[in-house]
């Protein structure tokens, strides 16, 4: 069911302000909670950076992102919603949401979809944490009184840890298991490649290197925006990305040129989050391209892209490159690289936290509890498929079977 995958109705603007009775067994008698709606990002700004400077846990939770986002494309303030959790007078929470009207079904739900997919509200961990379970269920709620006039909340790959606390979301609604999360947490280089790399890695990694400058002069180079080069490297990795997804029949998200302007406008860094791309020249071209976003201490790796000629790929240019990346980040201030969810050859090298992710839905009328209902039960299906290795052979063996008897098209002349 598409309903939930690219996630726009009306929400009013107001200001409520609710002592929420609790029940007996909390440690308080009454939590002083203060819910905030409204359509313009401007009037949430010094509530939003002050809970964005204990960080984020994707570029869908900073500021600058999403504002960067709505002006870039467009999005009518009517379309723009975002709900600030005040608890005791100082914001706990944040909700950024997009509008939309799905099918006839008026859902919230991120503004990034799937080009960011981890996108939770934006909350004060450590004082979310100190919060018990009812608690947590008291202000999640007073939260999803304030939107009026939609039938569901979608919030897509909610991570079930944060910063060592679990249990933050578990009261917000109804989930879904959705993928893993994947990121490389160390204080130096020389703990990431003690810890990461066996000898029989260091290896492989040295012969692929060698194989590689056997093609000829390699070199490695981190830029910004304000590199002249820049835009010649986000053509090149446009381009790469294109031609990968030709190649596994996948709609290239990056088609339309304003989503190209997007990715070169969050590129140039405003306020607290900066970009950074990371290109593998040989002979002076681009073989492999890393696009990045850093806020504080974390870089965020949002579209990797390698050649697709053979005989440069024989060198795996994008293992080298990101080797390289590796060598580089963790000696320059960055403790977390976040690679993003899915498993994949480069994760499972240099990966060595994984954190479950779920897609959570809340239901606010029949038929918002009618479609969450669908599409819950179709992700968790398809999370069970995805790894289970005995049904996932049977997928791909049927999906083979039945482009086998499909009628060829006659290539005109």
């Amino acid at each position: 069911m598409a309903l939930f995958e690219a996630i726009d109705s009306n929400i009013g603007d107001e200001v409520g302000h609710k002592v929420m009775p609790v029940s007996k067994n909390m440690a308080h008698a009454k939590l002083d909670i203060l819910c905030r709606v409204t359509h313009d990002i401007s009037e949430v700004e010094a509530d939003w950076r002050s809970l964005e400077k204990n960080g984020v846990e994707s570029p869908g939770q900073s500021f600058d992102f999403i504002k960067q986002w709505t002006e870039s494309f467009g999005i009518p303030t009517s379309e723009q919603s975002y709900c600030v959790v005040r608890l005791e007078g100082a914001p706990i929470a944040l909700f950024s949401l997009q509008n939309q009207n799905r099918f006839g079904v008026k859902i919230l739900a991120p503004f990034p979809g799937t080009h960011v997919g981890c996108a939770p509200p934006l909350v004060d961990v450590a004082r979310m944490a100190k919060l018990n379970t009812n608690q947590r269920e008291t202000l999640w709620r007073a939260a999803r009184d304030q939107f009026k006039g939609v039938d569901a909340v979608y919030l897509p790959y909610v991570p079930q840890v944060i910063d060592g606390e679990t249990g933050i979301y578990d009261q917000i609604g109804t989930f879904a298991p959705a993928d893993t999360l994947y990121r490389s947490t160390f204080e130096s280089w020389e703990q990431c490649d003690r810890e990461q790399r066996s000898r029989s890695r260091r290896k492989h990694d040295k012969q692929q290197g060698v194989r590689l400058e056997a093609l000829g002069e390699v070199g490695f180079e981190e830029l910004d925006a304000q590199s002249e080069n820049a835009d010649k490297v986000l053509d090149c990795m446009f381009i790469q990305r294109a031609r990968r997804f030709k190649e596994k029949g996948i709609r290239d998200p990056f088609a339309d040129e304003a989503q190209r302007a997007f990715y070169r406008d969050a590129l140039k860094g405003k306020g607290a989050l900066k970009g950074m791309l990371h290109v593998l020249r040989l002979n002076n071209e681009d073989v492999a391209v890393r696009y990045n976003l850093v806020h504080q201490d974390r870089m965020f790796c949002l579209i990797s892209s390698m050649s697709d000629n053979p005989k440069i790929q024989a060198g795996s240019p994008g293992k080298q490159c990101l080797l390289r990346v590796m060598k580089n980040v963790f000696d320059n201030g960055i403790r977390t690289f976040d690679m993003g969810a899915g498993f994949t050859d480069e994760k499972r090298h240099w990966c060595n936290e994984q954190i479950s992710l779920r897609h959570y839905y809340v239901p606010l009328t029949l038929k918002g509890r009618v479609v969450s209902t669908i599409s819950r039960w179709k992700k968790t299906l398809r999370y069970h498929i995805k790894y289970d290795e005995r049904l996932m052979k049977l997928i791909k063996s049927l999906r083979c079977s039945i482009l086998r008897f499909q009628p060829k098209t006659k290539k005109s002349s």
